[in-house]
């Protein structure tokens, strides 16, 4: 971590005393010896498991299902099929409620392999699972799409007979895969391209991938006699889960009281309902609590990946690095139905940078394929990955450093994004001169060895959060928040309120509430937290504070503009009286008020955008096409660092499932459509032994919009890796890969064709 100057006794960034300190996690002594209660752990009085039935093919009309045989098994309790749900269609709900019930549970056709037919609870869940697999359904199989190239052919196989594209004029009167067109653009491409000295245009492919978390999906619901339920589950929004859920059942939200479980792993893919419908439908027909938990090829066949795409790019640049412009094509799979991070790709993909003629053009398409989900900035990283590619070639071909191709050409403050809005302050340049400078950077490379280097860009998010903030009789205080905790924001939260109050952190306690206990919250994702929901918490305390301020001066009979709060109590300006603590303002506060508690709610504005930079060192084994990261160092503008190491933390696990995402992972279909790697066996997800130690450099350059200067760290990390992995295997071999991943097999056959063609010029 990068530090300009001394940090304080408690190891705080300068100027603070506990912000930018490395506190023990509050709930890391649970997690660690398996106290903590996560999605599958709760176990209910007569609690009923419950097993689903899913397709077997990509794309079929479902003529009948006849449960019959199944209701009579053993064990069972319950059995619902999309007859259970209400038409949201017939009731003129918006297509998107539609489709988000359909895909919760199959109507008229399943649209892809994993699609949920029907749901069983029974005594066991081995009764479930035989009674579920009794279920007998009978098909009409049609052809399917998997590809964005075959989803937009002429004459392909349409998912939905109603769809037509928004976003193009006029608009079409056929219906076709393409859900959605999004596009920007600025200045004059010709006259950009022909004042360039080289252009490179190429074309780069991405599979979809899986988010990859630890945790499967799991929810238990007990639904009341009274037409309430209860639902836990494994989340990263349980807000989200509890509209979404009552919107699929056509329920009042009210109805539903939705308590977040500890979740393990999320990165974006838990913020989309798919068992919890499931769940309440299933206890309300049985009358017992349910549990329904996935399996791990479930998690794959049927939960979101990221899209799968194809991207086109082409950009010029003088002979003096000014980048002078960039066409962008891009097609995103969007699963089963509409919603792929197209329009995110759009917004990111040229924004590090100050390009005077650009069109960047993108199309939502959909396949037969599950529905994807948010991944960890998504839509990003495949379009950096073409863009930062594009680059590093250009640079090549002027012989510019690549480092300094993007400082030439780098977004600063005042920059108009290619998205719309100017920048405020950013960290960009920082980021870029802190590799930069970083004795990585000019280190020797072995033979066979290769450096990679790529930028990457993130808007982060603010969206609406609350908090309250108790002061308890002793002096401690409560944190009380709805963001599902997943990169340490609970400490986050206390370090914050700590600094905000004056008071040790370690008197301060951060708990996630349910849905009935706290005010309404987004969903735990945009990199959002600390921004948003910490802003509440700091809100609260000050509102606290002025409470505290007022009461000390009901105490000693003196006006409020004679009392300040400074290092955790009540001063008398002129001295006169003796300081109060926060524990003695506390113990009176009977005396002196009532209780002592503020809670804030706010939709979050002033959100600071986030640059990772990062440097990436392969070593190639020629005979097998093996690609080894054997160095990487990354630096990322945090804004303010609350606590270091999960900054860190959150950096160096981006840069992990990048490395996954650009040399193992993909989704690999056979041609019935049906996913041949549903499990972590097959689908290859780097290990320990697979990487080197990543190397974290903290710029800090402070969002001006936040009371402690944050921006948001989860996402952002992810986007450049996949690029400069392969600037560095381009690097290392000659080789430009333009397909993900950069697999052995991939890597060594480019290797082959590259030694054939020299051969012949030869």
């Amino acid at each position: 971590m990068t530090v300009t100057e001394e940090p304080t006794e408690t190891g705080a960034s300068p100027g603070y005393k506990w912000v930018g300190s490395r506190p023990v996690r509050p709930d890391g002594l649970e997690k660690v010896t398996g106290k903590a209660r996560f999605g599958a752990d709760l176990v209910l009085p007569g609690m009923l498991e419950a097993a689903v039935l899913r397709s077997p093919h990509a794309h079929a009309r479902i003529v009948s299902i006849d449960t019959a045989t199944a209701e009579s098994m053993p064990g069972v309790k319950a059995i619902i099929t999309g007859a259970d749900f209400p038409d949201l269609a017939e009731a003129g709900a918006r297509p998107d409620d539609v489709m988000l019930s359909h895909n919760v549970m199959a109507r008229d056709k399943v649209l892809y392999e994993g699609h949920v037919v029907a749901a069983v609870a029974a005594t066991t869940r081995k009764q479930a699972q035989l009674a579920a697999a009794a279920i007998e359904v009978s098909y009409e199989q049609l052809d399917h799409v998997l590809t964005v190239e075959e989803a937009m052919a002429d004459g392909a196989t349409l998912l939905h007979e109603d769809m037509k594209t928004r976003g193009v004029d006029p608009a079409p009167e056929e219906p076709s895969n393409v859900a959605s067109r999004i596009s920007h653009e600025r200045g004059d491409l010709d006259q950009g391209f022909a004042e360039a000295d080289l252009v490179v245009e190429r074309t780069f492919t991405t599979k979809p991938v899986h988010q990859g978390y630890i945790e499967p999906h799991a929810a238990v619901a007990d639904t009341g006699q009274n037409g309430r339920a209860n639902l836990w589950c494994s989340s990263q929004g349980h807000f989200a889960m509890r509209t979404a859920s009552a919107t699929v059942l056509g329920w009042d939200p009210s109805r539903i009281k939705v308590t977040a479980a500890e979740i393990g792993g999320g990165f974006g893919g838990k913020t989309v309902i798919y068992l919890e419908p499931l769940a309440i439908a299933l206890s309300a027909k049985s009358g017992r609590p349910v549990r329904v938990v996935m399996d791990r090829d479930e998690v794959f066949m049927a939960t979101g990946p990221t899209s799968g795409t194809s991207i086109r790019v082409k950009m010029g640049v003088t002979n003096d690095g000014k980048l002078t412009a960039a066409d962008a094509w891009m097609a995103y799979e969007a699963g089963a139905y509409p919603g792929s991070p197209v329009g995110a790709a759009g917004m990111t993909i040229l924004a590090p940078y100050d390009i005077p003629n650009f069109f960047i053009e993108g199309f939502d398409v959909v396949v037969n394929k599950p529905k994807v989900a948010a991944y960890r900035a998504p839509g990003a990283p495949m379009a950096a990955f073409a863009v930062e590619s594009v680059l590093d070639e250009l640079a090549r071909g002027i012989e510019m450093d690549p480092i300094e191709l993007r400082l030439r050409n780098a977004a600063v403050e005042g920059t108009q994004a290619s998205y719309g809005p100017k920048f405020p302050r950013i960290g960009f340049v920082e980021t870029l001169e802190a590799v930069k400078n970083h004795e990585h950077y000019n280190a020797p490379l072995g033979p066979n060895q290769g450096r990679g280097v790529a930028s990457g860009f993130w808007f982060n998010a603010g969206m609406n959060s609350s908090a309250t903030v108790h002061v308890n009789e002793d002096g401690t205080i409560s944190v009380i928040v709805g963001s599902p905790d997943i990169g340490g924001s609970r400490a986050s939260m206390c370090l914050m309120a700590a600094e905000e109050m004056g008071i040790d952190v370690n008197k301060i306690t951060a708990n996630v509430a349910d849905t009935e206990t706290v005010g309404f919250n987004d969903v735990t994702g945009g990199s959002r937290v600390t921004l948003a929901t910490g802003a509440a918490v700091v809100e609260a305390c000050r509102t606290i504070k002025t409470d505290l301020i007022a009461r000390a001066a009901k105490t000693w009979d003196c006006e409020v503009d004679e009392v300040e709060w400074v290092d955790g109590q009540a001063q008398h300006t002129k001295g006169s009286e003796t300081p109060l603590s926060l524990q003695q303002l506390a113990a009176k506060s009977g005396r002196t008020g009532g209780p002592i508690s503020a809670t804030e709610s706010l939709n979050a504005r002033g959100v600071g955008a986030a640059f990772s930079t990062q440097l990436c060192d392969v070593e190639v084994d020629p005979e097998t096409g093996v690609a080894r990261v054997i160095r990487f160092t990354t630096a990322q503008d945090a804004g303010t660092a609350i606590h270091p190491s999960y900054v860190e933390g959150q950096m160096q696990g981006g840069v992990v499932q990048g490395i996954g995402w650009a040399l193992n992972e993909e989704y690999i279909h056979n041609a019935d459509g049906k996913l041949e790697n549903p499990g972590f066996l097959d689908y290859r997800i780097p290990v320990a032994s697979d990487l080197p130690m990543i190397d974290t450099i903290v710029v800090e350059v402070p969002n001006p919009a936040h009371p402690y200067g944050v921006r948001g760290v989860g996402e952002v990390g992810i986007v450049p890796p996949l690029a400069a992995v392969a600037n560095a295997i381009q690097d290392a071999t000659g080789c430009r890969m333009v397909d993900l991943p950069m697999s052995p097999p991939r890597l060594l056959d480019a290797l082959n064709r590259q030694a054939e063609h020299q051969n012949g010029d030869g």
